[in-house]
């Protein structure tokens, strides 16, 4: 086989796999980190209570924290249904605000120094991977079909 041959082969397994693997991708990274919260192990848990001590108080953490598991489930099972796209993408930026606000809200403790993020701010950072995706997935989605009007 030469190498445009090789080429055109790998590319082409590379398109009819991008779909799955990056859906499975999100589904495995948010119904994990979810479950994780809903189990009470999560590492995240000391970075969420800050930023709920410093937005709405500390006694709504519980329900707030177990409601952002929840959802984290549910938007990872979503993306293994491709009919759920256009439900999914909406939640996945909604729940990425939430997750990023610690970047503008509590930068003591996701920055060390400007543009020199702690091991929490990296974790959040990496965030821009999954929008990557996401809107990966988003761009195959078949457009909907305009009916014509009739008269």
């Amino acid at each position: 086989m030469d190498i445009k041959k090789a080429d055109i082969t790998i590319i082409a397994f590379l398109k009819r796999s991008f779909l799955p693997i990056a859906r499975f991708s999100i589904f495995l990274i948010y119904f994990w980190f979810g479950i994780i919260k809903i189990f009470n192990v999560s590492p995240a848990s000391p970075l969420a209570k800050a930023l709920v001590h410093k937005t709405v108080g500390d006694a709504l953490f519980d329900p707030l924290f177990i409601s952002l598991a929840f959802l984290e489930c549910i938007i990872g099972i979503l993306f293994l249904i491709p009919r759920a796209t256009r439900v999914v993408i909406p939640l996945l930026f909604l729940h990425l605000l939430v997750v990023c606000a610690p970047l503008v809200i509590l930068p003591s403790i996701t920055w060390q120094q400007p543009f020199v993020p702690t091991l929490e701010g990296q974790y959040i950072i990496k965030n821009i991977v999954v929008i990557a995706i996401a809107i990966g997935i988003a761009a195959s989605t078949v457009p909907l079909r305009h009916k014509k009007l009739s008269r």
